[in-house]
């Protein structure tokens, strides 16, 4: 698959160093040439460009810049990315006393919903925001025996797709959680890991299994 990626930080070059290692061909955009020619060499990119080569390059376009600035440029870029998956990795959050807080209105607000609505031509899919960068440096990330499962969101079932052979490629099992209107439910629990990760805990510890309990039946959905 050909990928574009908007951005040049560390979830651009995480998410796009697995790609490479998937074998899909991948380009780095960004506003800096030289950031975007950097992160490109260091993951063996097919690759850089400008943000608008990059999101007019693949099938798929990882959004990877700062919550508050991705509306925007996706509406810049809305005409590239028509007809595309935008893949929004995107945590919305800002540090404050009692640790990270969203920064969306909550209820179905989301950044996945704002990009969706600023390239309304686009299929947006909300994607691979709840883990930390460095996951995605793993070949093949596998937690107790079990391959990493990554929920998504989007309303299309062409995105759906997509997102789904990126995830499956990456050695990971795709996890299909609903419609855009479900996404800031994502965004909200990766605030929420990277609260117990500042405070030193495992989120992870949060949400064992009810099976895992001796005699315990999983409650029916």
């Amino acid at each position: 698959m050909r990928i574009g990626i908007l951005g040049t930080g560390q979830m651009a070059a995480a998410l796009g160093g697995a790609w490479v290692r998937a074998g899909h061909e991948v380009m780095v955009g960004g506003r800096d040439a030289a950031a975007a020619a950097g992160t490109a060499a260091g993951i063996g990119a097919a690759g850089h460009g400008s943000l608008a080569e990059a999101a007019g390059y693949g099938e798929a376009v990882l959004v990877a810049v700062p919550a508050d600035a991705a509306p925007r440029l996706t509406g810049e870029l809305a005409p590239a990315l028509a007809g595309r998956t935008v893949l929004d990795c995107t945590v919305p959050m800002v540090p404050a006393a009692d640790g990270p807080a969203i920064t969306t209105a909550g209820g179905t607000d989301s950044v996945a919903a704002r990009l969706a609505e600023a390239a309304p031509d686009a299929r947006v899919a909300k994607v691979f925001g709840i883990c930390h960068e460095s996951i995605w440096t793993l070949r093949r990330p596998v937690f107790e025996g079990a391959r990493l499962a990554v929920p998504f969101c989007t309303d299309t079932p062409a995105a759906a797709a997509v997102v789904a052979e990126l995830i499956t490629s990456m050695g990971c099992t795709p996890l299909p959680c609903g419609g855009l209107d479900r996404a800031a439910l994502l965004e909200g629990t990766a605030v929420f890991a990277v609260g117990v990760w500042w405070s030193g805990g495992e989120a992870r510890h949060a949400f064992p299994a009810p099976a895992l309990a001796p005699g315990a039946v999983d409650d029916e959905p």
